[in-house]
């Protein structure tokens, strides 16, 4: 990946970090006092985060490059994924191969899925670092009850919008001055299931050496309950432009959609996670 990629991805990574935050909004009380909501749901998701078990899942990306769908699955080691479809079409015999070979490597060398692995846990810990300073970066509006966008149920409806006396700690941080929206929360589980996010104001990154993100961009996600009351990201949607390096065109316009959830059996390490995505094929559905 050339750097103006890693650009867009460090890009959308610290997007997805905010908003995936706010996806995790729920509480035992009343959203009118809605900074103690999100205090409170910030703790809520460390909580279920230490018992929360691995998931497998389909997710089909399209982007300006390809429509992609891979099967993934969740292991202690880190996630483990294998290309199944391009265009939502099976791959070819060839292709199919290509990717078969590329786990085989990945069983054979360990060290790969290693360095992998403390890559996801050093952006596990920025997220983390970021998620502690929402309560004070946004202010949260509650704008009483309504039908949810997606489930149909009842939802709270909330707004959010920069709160103008936070002091971001970092050059990160400076996206929290950039970003307002409306969420839903399903009444009935005090969860989040819609989240409609923009881009307000320019913001730089990195004292607008790394990158910069223009005014107008927008932000669509949404969240499912995938059974055991487990809720999960199902839905993304971006619209986003800027500056990559000062220098390259930032355009992200990108869909995700993750389907067909199911826990990952007890003591798969991403060995086994390799070997059952060999053995589900390519062409079975999931």
């Amino acid at each position: 990946m050339n750097r103006a990629n890693n650009t867009q991805a460090h890009t959308l990574a610290l997007l997805l970090v905010i908003l995936l935050a706010l996806l995790n909004l729920s509480g035992n009380a009343q959203p009118t006092d809605s900074t103690a909501l999100v205090r409170r749901a910030l703790q809520n998701r460390e909580d279920t985060a230490k018992t929360r078990r691995p998931l497998r899942y389909l997710l089909r990306k399209t982007d300006d490059h390809r429509d992609a769908t891979k099967d993934i699955i969740e292991t202690a080691q880190g996630d483990v994924a294998r290309l199944i479809a391009i265009n939502n079409q099976p791959l070819t015999a060839g292709a199919n191969q290509a990717e078969l070979d590329r786990l085989n490597t990945l069983a054979n060398h360990p060290e790969i899925q290693e360095r992998r692995h403390q890559r996801e846990q050093k952006d596990a810990a920025r997220v983390n670092r970021l998620m502690r300073l929402l309560p004070d970066a946004f202010l949260y509006r509650d704008q009483g009850t309504t039908p949810c966008p997606a489930s149909g149920g009842t939802c709270h409806h909330l707004t959010f919008s920069p709160n103008p006396s936070f002091e971001p700690p970092d050059v990160e941080a400076n996206i929290f001055r950039g970003l307002a929206g409306e969420l839903w929360i399903d009444q009935a589980q005090e969860r989040l299931t819609r989240l409609d996010a923009h881009v307000i104001a320019n913001v730089d990154f990195g004292w607008g050496i790394l990158g910069k993100l223009d005014k107008g961009g927008t932000i669509q996600l949404e969240q499912s309950d995938v059974g055991n009351h487990d809720w999960e990201l199902t839905a993304l949607k971006l619209n986003l432009k800027g500056k990559a390096l000062m220098l390259k065109s930032l355009d992200i316009q990108l869909t995700e959609q993750a389907t067909h959830f199911s826990q990952v059996p007890p003591g798969v390490d991403y060995r086994k996670a390799i070997q059952l995505l060999e053995n589900s094929g390519a062409t079975d559905g999931r």
